[in-house]
């Protein structure tokens, strides 16, 4: 397929995806290093596996914005969409909604308000996806308000609270949870014929469009794929404080983009890891876990994690220069 985009399994190892491929991971592993020798809480089991409870909702939230980003789109209402399902499953078991069917149905609604935004994007022919998921960002937070009046909904059935608080042995049942769901994307995104034409959209739309590739109908899914794993952040996160509060996923737009991005993604699209995004996500746990345990201000850490944001940006800049230098080289 000219000029289209492959999953990343089928480029070159060369300098500039080797960096891709696997400079955030040594980087995940210099950070752990640094923290450990910073303070000797850091690198204990029971702190490791509470970075790895705390990181799975952000790490679900990124897999569905990866496959977003790979298409070279991006959504902003994830944070809003996860408040909003946060509510409504907890809202739906306070009414007497059996568990599962309470669960199934937040996944619904999250899906649902995922493909509305790559329907308003494809239909209505609008210039850039940042307009749509702004949108939507709104309009789920404030039915989120509206829903709940403003106030949490409390003290949900233990079954349903293991997913966000449970474990299986000595894992935590979040990190089971994602890595159910980072194999999941895994095989979609990388195994299947939908899953190369997201790369192909993201590597050059107009090209994957003479190539037969329904591009609509990929973005919708893209989108829709995002909805979902945000509904499945809430169910983690309402499991996790055993409530369902209006106000929850707030900024979990920029974490999301920043584990994407900082996982080896690209802005411009056609290029990403689920492999990368898990490694990002947990980048962004381990940073605030760290700064935490160093008892740095909550104020200064939101400025540390916009420095590395603004870093892993400008990193994929670098990237993207250097691959277009060995392509015209």
């Amino acid at each position: 397929m000219s000029g289209a985009a492959r999953p990343p399994a089928a480029h070159a190892l060369s300098p500039a995806s080797l960096l891709r491929r696997f400079g955030p991971l040594l980087g995940l592993l210099i950070l752990c290093g640094a923290l450990g020798a910073a303070s000797d809480r850091f690198l204990t089991a029971d702190n490791l596996l509470n970075v790895c409870r705390q990181s799975a909702v952000n790490a679900l939230v990124s897999l569905g914005q990866l496959t977003v980003i790979i298409t070279g789109g991006i959504d902003l209402s994830v944070g809003s969409v996860l408040g909003l399902c946060c509510v409504m499953v907890a809202l739906l078991m306070h009414a007497g909604v059996p568990p599962l069917i309470s669960v199934v149905a937040a996944l619904a609604i999250g899906s649902a308000l995922g493909a509305i935004n790559g329907i308003l994007l494809t239909k209505l022919h609008l210039p850039h996806p940042f307009i749509p998921t702004l949108g939507m960002m709104n309009v789920a937070r404030g039915l989120a308000l509206v829903i709940s009046g403003g106030f949490p909904l409390s003290e949900l059935p233990s079954g349903f609270r293991f997913w966000g608080a449970g474990s299986i042995g000595w894992i935590p049942a979040p990190v089971i949870l994602v890595l159910l769901f980072c194999g999941a994307f895994y095989v979609f995104l990388s195994r299947t014929t939908i899953g190369r034409d997201i790369y192909a959209i993201g590597g050059n739309q107009q090209a994957a469009r003479l190539s037969g590739v329904p591009v609509d109908a990929r973005l919708i899914l893209a989108y829709a794929l995002s909805g979902l794993t945000a509904a499945a952040g809430a169910i983690v996160l309402a499991g996790r404080m055993n409530s369902g509060f209006p106000l929850a996923g707030v900024g979990g737009e920029l974490d999301s983009i920043a584990a994407v991005v900082i996982g080896g993604a690209s802005f411009l699209g056609g290029v990403g890891t689920v492999g990368g995004t898990l490694v990002g996500a947990l980048i962004m746990g381990v940073l605030r876990n760290g700064l935490n345990l160093l008892n740095v201000s909550a104020a200064w850490q939101t400025v540390v994690i916009g420095i590395v944001i603004v870093a892993a940006v400008w990193v994929d800049i670098v990237r993207q220069r250097a691959t277009e230098r060995g392509i015209g080289g």
